[in-house]
């Protein structure tokens, strides 16, 4: 996986290789779709949900820039995936999901793998977690309309926002760097991911 979808698609920093080469990813999938794990694409985890694809967890990763010794937040626990590779390369991670379930089961999860920095809460992933900001990296695994104001505010001077914008089904991936009361924005691809939910992301119909 590491050298086929991630290697040869340009990712080559040897911190980010190494928590792909550490991170079991198939004990964050449904046992049933344990075969598909280390595939090119993104598998269903129930409740509506998916576990991205490893190019693009590994693209929205290298984004953030981590050193090591940074607090970073994630927006859309999932699996709890994102969270493990982002332990491997943080010091603090932080990680909200909106389907309680989900949570439960990745916090089980990440607890269980001894993956001690990471810590998981249920709540409105759109307003961030101004408990523990701010944060050197935000990365939403769930498309939202814009930038919310909340995560942009919860960065660090020289932090990175990076999150999939626009409406179900394709979504442009954007990256706001924070420079003391402005942000610089660029587009990197484009993308698909599940809707974001709360206050600034997509209302149900």
């Amino acid at each position: 996986m590491v050298e086929r979808q991630i290697i040869r698609r340009g990712l080559r920093e040897p911190r980010l290789l190494t928590a792909f080469e550490k991170v079991p990813r198939h004990l964050f999938v449904p046992n049933e779709l344990r075969y598909a794990a280390y595939d090119d694409c993104a598998l269903p985890i129930g409740l509506g949900q998916t576990i991205s694809q490893p190019y693009i967890v590994a693209l929205m990763t290298s984004l953030v820039e981590l050193g090591g010794s940074e607090r970073v937040l994630e927006v859309g626990t999932g699996s709890g995936y994102q969270a493990a590779i982002l332990s491997q390369l943080a010091r603090e991670v932080y990680t909200i999901e909106f389907i309680p379930e989900l949570a439960n089961r990745a916090q089980k999860t990440l607890a269980e793998l001894g993956y001690v920095n990471v810590r998981v809460c249920i709540g409105d992933g759109s307003l961030g977690w101004r408990e523990f900001a701010p944060y050197a990296g935000i990365i939403v695994a769930a498309s939202a309309p814009e930038a919310p104001n909340p995560l942009l505010e919860q960065l660090t001077d020289g932090g990175y926002l990076v999150l999939p914008v626009g409406a179900q089904g394709f979504q442009l991936l954007e990256v706001w760097k924070c420079r003391g009361n402005e942000y610089d924005r660029r587009v990197v691809t484009g993308v698909a991911f599940v809707p974001l939910r709360g206050k600034y992301g997509w209302k149900r119909s």
